[in-house]
């Protein structure tokens, strides 16, 4: 085998760990194939998909969950957390641009004592680090959004309760003790909307994140191709169409959602943000933002908060990874509301490079995921504890002494 022959191996089996493949039984197989050429620098230390974590403790990194998840959870479950959609070039995108920026850290501070408490709509969270809304925990494990909720308590994280949770929002506030915001699929229908907005704002939600990047169907590869793997009768859960879908949603009981072809925004304009602004005494966070243009639109309406995100490659398979996009919506903004990010936050150093770039704060998704589908609220608790651990011990290697202390000239694009 030549050199190049064998780099080109190495470069596809690094691909093929980071993907959903990885749980397979041949990808094992192939991986323990022994190269004609040892790397440099040897790994010591690999994950072994053989030799799956027993305990949320044994946890090393957010990585480790992600294998046991897959092992526990169904497989339609996982392929549909898994999944970003066509070639999932976007759900790539969104790892490898981390790895292009490169941090320049400052010496000669004492970083004996850092900051990581951050200021949101008046609310003060001593991290950054915010929960994302994601849809039916409860398919991940039985603790679903409630052992979400209990984990930030535990923790002291914002957390972010979706439109497709199987929790109620009112008992999402009660199980966390304090508040929550939400996440709102508006769907076609106004009165729909409507309902919902009028629900969390008397819930007491601060903050309404809406989305704006779903808006039709999606081809999900990884998902479909798990769910031919699924023994289990996926019709006894999900019936079709909207109405099969919002019994499953406790936040549309009691809403008519009988004429509505289905759950997405495809006819969302910049009036309905208007429309929304006259109901609620919420702030609002547009979900889904990723061009200047569009950041300027938000403030020329009065929006309150931007979250840059592609939805975790889970909207349309372009390519652009959202980091990539952050620099010029928060140049658009000019700081006049928070610019929030996600897609792709793995490690501490994602962390200080969004913020370095300008980022307010910082959601995660899949990882909490993967969390609580291998171990319940306990995996989710520790997630958040190693993330919170290696973005303390970036930040002291940074020589920032608070989250304030980054900015620009602390990063630079490889």
């Amino acid at each position: 085998m030549s050199n190049h022959d064998t780099e080109s191996r190495r470069q596809f089996l690094k691909w093929l760990a980071a993907s959903p493949l990885a749980a397979s039984p041949g990808f094992a197989a192939m991986a323990a194939e022994t190269p004609s050429r040892l790397p440099d620098p040897m790994i010591w230390a690999p994950a072994n998909l053989q030799e799956l974590i027993k305990d949320p403790k044994d946890a090393i990194n957010v990585f480790d969950f992600e294998p046991v998840a897959r092992v526990n959870m169904p497989p339609a479950h996982f392929g549909y957390m898994a999944s970003g959609i066509d070639d999932e070039l976007t759900l790539r995108a969104n790892r490898e641009a981390f790895t292009r920026i490169k941090l320049r850290p400052r010496r000669l501070n004492d970083v004996s004592k850092v900051d990581t408490s951050i200021e949101l709509f008046g609310a003060k969270w001593e991290t950054p680090i915010i929960v994302a809304p994601t849809g039916g925990n409860k398919a991940f494990h039985a603790d679903g959004e409630i052992g979400v909720a209990k984990a930030c308590k535990a923790m002291r994280h914002l957390n972010v309760l979706s439109t497709s949770g199987t929790t109620s929002i009112e008992d999402m506030i009660a199980a966390k003790g304090g508040p929550v915001w939400y996440q709102l699929y508006a769907s076609p229908s106004w009165n729909v909307a409507q309902a919902i907005i009028k629900r969390v704002d008397a819930a007491g939600c601060p903050v309404l994140m809406i989305t704006v990047d779903r808006l039709g169907g999606r081809n999900q590869e990884t998902f479909l191709r798990l769910r031919r793997t699924d023994t289990r009768t996926c019709s006894v859960c999900h019936a079709p169409g909207p109405q099969g879908a919002v019994r499953r949603r406790p936040n549309y009981d009691g809403i008519d959602v009988s004429g509505v072809p289905n759950l997405q925004s495809a006819n969302m304009t910049w009036d309905f943000i208007d429309r929304v602004r006259g109901i609620s005494k919420m702030k609002i966070v547009l979900k889904g933002i990723l061009t200047h243009e569009d950041a300027r639109l938000a403030v020329s309406r009065g929006v309150d908060g931007i979250l840059v995100s592609n939805h975790g490659a889970r909207g349309e398979d372009n390519g652009m990874a959202a980091i990539d996009c952050l620099p010029e919506v928060v140049e658009a903004v000019g700081g006049k509301m928070p610019v929030l990010f996600d897609s792709g936050i793995r490690r501490g150093t994602d962390i200080i490079k969004a913020m370095a770039m300008g980022a307010s704060a910082i959601c995660i998704g899949r990882p909490y995921l993967w969390g609580l589908g291998a171990f319940g609220q306990p995996g989710v608790e520790r997630v958040l504890e190693l993330l919170r651990t290696e973005l303390v011990g970036g930040m002291q290697q940074m020589g920032v002494r608070s989250l304030k202390e980054l900015t620009p000239a602390h990063v630079r694009k490889a």
